[in-house]
């Protein structure tokens, strides 16, 4: 035990490397070029690192980097009528509308909750979430001449037969035309609400790597690309290219290849949404729908919604409570080896 080669704590990188040079310097063999092995396809240890860039660069990637969505729409109106807007607001809060547009509040009687949760949310609110967050990217582009790509031009790959007008590029689109569109393509594929939030992901995911923006021109076809990519990684049911044919009558499948081809290699093949990234653009879209009063249908709580949420609740804690005692037993020091034994105590 007294030999120092036997120790437990092994001497630093450096050192083992200076020992080795002294007992055989190291020749490196030369390297052949992709150009001499005929092989041009990037190694993946090639590819940028994600991680070295700034957070704000990558909010699809990070998921402590905002969205681009919510900071558009926070900055799209001036501070004196954001203000107005913000006034407006806490008065409709305040001040108790007769009618259905009455704000619902919670009591010791009964409790109020929307039926949208992180895991399961809202259908309906979810898309026009989505479309509010699509027509912020549309009015508050950047219009600083940056990179067209010829797949998501409209006019060049149209989706219908009508022809387009010539300033076609020059209206931007209401958000209800941006949530029909949205809307018709989920119903019809029969896409679920997590599908939405994923579309959205992958379309902020775009612009960032391919640096381009959402214009009036592109906007049909890069969220058609998008749900398209969602619902092939996201549901277990996935849909065809030729179904999206019966959708949009006048596009042809080679054309729905082309699309995904292309989309996918703007994205690096990068198709991973983790769960953290998930829920930040959850909340975030959330967040954007309470700015804007778009806020999600509240319904009281029922008997079954609350034995529900209380069997959820329970699940829960008792799998987080074997994660702790598993978590326990490993971070047991091997100092505290000795078993305290209890004995019983003799009252006399």
């Amino acid at each position: 035990m007294g030999n120092t080669t036997s120790c437990c704590v092994s001497s630093s990188p450096k050192h083992r490397r200076n020992n080795h040079s002294r007992l055989e310097p190291y020749r490196p063999e030369p390297e052949l070029s992709r150009e001499d092995t005929g092989c041009n396809l990037q190694h993946i240890s090639d590819r940028e690192n994600l991680d070295d860039l700034p957070m704000e660069y990558n909010p699809s990637d990070h998921p402590r980097a905002s969205t681009i969505f919510l900071s558009k729409s926070q900055t799209d109106v001036p501070l004196p009528n954001k203000r107005v807007r913000e006034k407006r607001k806490s008065l409709y809060i305040n001040h108790h509308h007769p009618g259905p547009a009455r704000r619902k509040y919670s009591s010791c009687s009964t409790i109020f909750l929307d039926d949208s949760t992180v895991s399961q949310p809202n259908l309906k609110y979810t898309i026009k979430c989505v479309a509010l967050a699509i027509y912020y990217h549309i009015k508050n582009r950047d219009v600083d001449g940056r990179m067209l790509v010829d797949i998501f031009d409209e006019k060049l790959h149209p989706l219908t037969k009508s022809e387009l007008p010539p300033d076609y590029e020059k209206h931007d689109p209401e958000q209800k035309q941006i949530y029909r569109f949205v809307r018709t393509l989920f119903s019809a594929a029969q896409l679920t609400a997590e599908c939405a939030i994923v579309t959205l992901v992958y379309l902020e995911r775009l612009l960032t790597y391919a640096e381009i923006d959402i214009s009036p021109s592109n906007w049909k076809r890069i969220v058609l690309g998008a749900i398209l990519l969602a619902s092939k990684v996201w549901d277990d049911q996935a849909v065809w290219n030729v179904d999206y044919c019966q959708i949009l009558k006048d596009i042809t499948v080679e054309d729905m290849n082309e699309l995904e081809r292309q989309f996918l290699e703007l994205l690096q093949f990068n198709i991973n949404v983790p769960s953290s990234v998930y829920a930040k653009y959850y909340f975030d879209l959330r967040s954007m729908a309470e700015a804007n009063n778009l806020s999600f249908p509240l319904e009281p709580l029922s008997r079954e919604k609350a034995q529900k949420l209380e069997a959820i609740s329970r699940l829960c804690d008792d799998i987080y409570k074997d994660l702790r005692k598993q978590a326990k037993k490993r971070s047991v020091s091997a100092d505290n080896l000795a078993v305290v034994r209890w004995c019983p105590a003799i009252i006399s």
